[in-house]
């Protein structure tokens, strides 16, 4: 049997996704500037094999992207909840369903308490959502609106990030004449 030889295995997008993060915290610290990011951004959304992200990451400490060790996520019944770290808000995914429904469902209250009040005249609809945020911060602290806004901060930034690689891969292909 021919087995590849590690540095030329090709690499995955989750892959890729976990090098992209290495460097992200790579820059947060100071390590390389937002040039260099994207220069390296752009290396990483081109590489194919582990060797190729490698050489991207060699004159770099840890953290580097772990490669092929793509572990399955635990099943519900084995899952374990994840304890903050004091100062660290808990992942947006890993906080219970309840808390994300509650958390969902009340910009859907403040749209149905307007449609109510503008349709309807009952103006008491509006201590509905009020209430269930009330109910939100009973139960789960003040901190799950903090998270919350973290969480969406996050995904707006990690959007603009896959925004600019993809104009960066854009600009390279034109470049170099695809």
């Amino acid at each position: 049997m021919n087995e590849v030889p590690s540095p030329q295995l090709r690499i995955s997008d989750p892959e890729r996704e976990a090098a992209l993060q290495a460097l992200g915290e790579h820059m947060s610290v100071g390590r390389i500037d937002l040039d260099e990011y994207g220069e390296r951004s752009a290396q990483v959304t081109t590489a194919k094999t582990r060797g190729d992200l490698a050489a991207i990451f060699e004159d770099l400490p840890q953290p580097h992207p772990r490669l092929g060790e793509q572990q399955p996520a635990p099943s519900s019944a084995t899952a374990v909840q994840p304890v903050a770290q004091p100062g660290q808000p808990i992942a947006w995914t890993d906080r219970p369903l309840n808390q994300r429904l509650v958390a969902g469902i009340i910009p859907v209250l403040f749209l149905a308490a307007i449609v109510l009040t503008v349709t309807l005249g009952a103006w008491w609809t509006f201590f509905i959502p009020m209430a269930a945020t009330g109910f939100g911060k009973a139960v789960w602290g003040a901190d799950w609106e903090q998270d919350q806004k973290r969480h969406r901060d996050r995904r707006h930034e990690l959007r603009h990030d896959r925004h600019e690689l993809r104009d960066q891969r854009r600009e390279r292909r034109r470049e170099l004449g695809h």
